[in-house]
C-alpha cells in the first residue's frame, strides 16, 4: 500500500457509493477522506468522513487535503428543485473543492461530467456540466480525468420516473447502436468508477477526457 491520500465528494451517489469501495478495498490509498453532507453510514479503517454543510466548505479548507480528488457529486435539476440549487451541486461545490484542494498541494482531480457536456450547450444541465470542465482544466492538476458517462444503470435511492422508463426501453434501442453510436449506450456506474480508479494509478499527465465508450473499454480490458 501506497502512503497515499484519496478525496471523495459525491460518495453517496450512484458512482460514488462504489468508487468508495475501490478506494477503501483497494491498496493503492493508506488514508480516504469522504466529504459528505450525511454521514456515510459505515466505518473503515482508512476512511474519515468529514460532514459538512457544502456552503460551508471554506470552514473546512486545511481539511480538503489530498494527493487525489474524486468528484462523483452530481444531481439533476428536478430532484434540486431549481436551476440556481442544480449549479451549486453540479458547479459550485466542486469547483470549491477542486480550487481548495489544489492549494492543498492535490496533484491529480478526477471528475464524473455527463456525455455532451459542452459550455456552448443550449442545454442548460449540458452547459452546466462544460462549465465545470472548463473551470478544472484551468486550476492544471497535474493530472485531470474526466469522465463522460451516457445513461448511468444502477441503483438509486430516490425515485426517478424517467429513468425508469428509459431502462424499460434502453435495450431495443441499444440493438442498433453500433460504430460511433456506441458512446450513447448505458454504462453501469460500476464500471464509471473502476475506470476512475485505474486511471488515477495510470500515472499520466495531463488531460485527458474519456466518451462512455472509451470508460466501457477500460473495464474491458480490466
Amino acid at each position: 500500500m501506497e502512503n497515499k491520500t484519496a478525496l471523495i465528494i459525491g460518495a453517496t451517489g450512484l458512482v460514488g457509493k462504489f468508487c468508495l469501495s475501490y478506494l477503501l478495498n483497494e491498496n493503492a490509498y493508506a488514508r480516504v477522506i469522504a466529504i459528505s453532507r450525511k454521514p456515510i453510514g459505515f466505518a473503515h479503517a482508512k476512511l474519515e468522513n468529514i460532514v459538512c454543510d457544502f456552503d460551508q466548505l471554506e470552514k473546512h479548507q486545511a481539511e480538503i487535503k489530498a494527493d487525489d480528488i474524486y468528484c462523483c457529486l452530481g444531481t439533476t435539476i428536478a430532484v434540486a428543485g431549481s436551476r440556481e440549487a442544480f449549479t451549486k451541486v453540479d458547479y459550485t461545490y466542486p469547483l470549491q473543492v477542486a480550487e481548495m484542494a489544489k492549494q492543498n498541494g492535490a496533484s491529480q482531480f478526477l471528475l464524473v461530467s455527463a456525455l455532451g457536456a459542452d459550455i456552448n450547450s443550449k442545454i442548460f444541465y449540458s452547459k452546466v456540466k462544460g462549465e465545470l470542465q472548463e473551470a478544472i482544466q484551468k486550476l492544471n492538476f497535474n493530472s485531470t480525468y474526466i469522465f463522460q458517462p451516457s445513461f448511468l444503470k444502477g441503483f438509486r435511492k430516490e425515485f426517478r420516473l424517467g429513468e425508469k422508463i428509459a431502462l424499460i426501453l434502453l435495450p431495443f434501442f441499444e440493438i442498433m447502436m453500433l460504430g460511433p453510436l456506441k458512446k450513447y449506450k448505458s454504462i453501469d456506474a460500476m464500471v464509471v468508477a473502476n475506470a476512475m480508479y485505474l486511471k488515477a494509478q495510470s500515472g499520466s499527465a495531463g488531460l485527458e477526457i474519456l466518451s462512455s465508450d472509451q470508460i466501457q473499454q477500460l473495464w474491458k480490458k480490466k
